[in-house]
């Protein structure tokens, strides 16, 4: 099946008196209040710090900020509700509050943190456990009626690299994709993102498979994000650390945004516009 561009450009989800649309590909800039982030964990504790982080990146040209208080990294241990709470309401209440108008995506697996981060006024509530780790997470997803980040993983962080196995790994993704967007249209929401997972429960073959394929994932019609930056895909190919995988995650963020990702998951605002700005020109030409 050969689905246009064009179709996913027309999508449009309210959220709170805003709208997010996709006619161009977005900018979600991450901002990490975990001590124990893979790339800047631990960066900025105080508030404070943390909106002039997030307004940085606004000004650089970021659409959506992504809040995350419990790290996803490979091999982290599992923090308890109150403390990924307590991580991320100040700071969530203070970005709301400085910036009114910009997207804010709450990064959370359970559907409690997504209640009351709506309450403070999240707009995207972005799960990498696509419901799994959270059996409430669909039914509060459709009740609050703001966009859902739908991430696959196999396992969870702690063992998800621990010999991540599949048949065939676009086609499992993809299903279980479709599973799960027919659980949400039987519940009567239709405001889903899909992010295939790069880095979680995948090798480094099914990693890039994934990209290579990502155009395929336009058959279900949907926003694509891609998460890529400063990530051991990059690292274990040209034997950078994340500190120094800048140019990497450009490298492949450009070969995102030309299989057709939406939305780029990125630590550096400035150089993802400029690559959206350089693939928009070259697929105008």
């Amino acid at each position: 099946m050969n689905i246009k561009n064009s179709e996913i450009k027309t999508i449009a989800y309210p959220s709170r008196g805003k709208i997010i649309t996709f006619d161009k590909p977005l900018v979600m800039a991450i901002v990490n209040l975990t001590p124990d982030s893979f790339y800047d964990g631990g960066k900025y504790s105080d508030t404070k710090d943390i909106v002039n982080d997030a307004e940085e990146k606004i000004s650089q040209g970021a659409d959506i900020i992504d809040l995350g208080a419990a790290s996803s990294r490979p091999g982290a241990k599992e923090i308890s509700l109150e403390e990924e709470w307590e991580r991320l309401r100040n700071p969530l209440e203070a970005v709301r509050k400085q910036f009114p108008e910009i997207f804010i995506s709450v990064d959370t697996y359970r559907a409690e943190i997504a209640l009351k981060s709506s309450d403070l006024g999240a707009d995207i509530i972005n799960d990498i456990s696509g419901g799994n780790l959270d059996a409430e997470m669909f039914k509060v997803i459709s009740k609050l009626d703001i966009p859902y980040i739908l991430m696959h993983m196999q396992g969870n962080p702690k063992t998800m690299q621990d010999n991540p196995f599949y048949e065939d790994v676009t086609a499992e993704v993809k299903n279980e994709f479709a599973k799960k967007i027919k659980i949400f249209e039987a519940l009567g929401f239709n405001k889903l993102i899909l992010d295939p997972g790069f880095g979680f429960g995948k090798t480094l073959a099914h990693n890039y498979t994934l990209l290579k394929n990502l155009n395929s994932f336009k058959e279900l019609k949907l926003p694509l994000l891609a998460g890529m930056s400063r990530k051991g895909m990059i690292n274990q190919v040209i034997g950078t650390s994340p500190v120094t995988a800048l140019n990497g995650t450009t490298v492949l963020h450009t070969i995102a945004l030309l299989n057709g990702a939406s939305i780029l998951r990125v630590h550096d605002v400035r150089e993802a516009i400029q690559a959206i700005q350089l693939v928009e020109h070259y697929n105008a030409v």
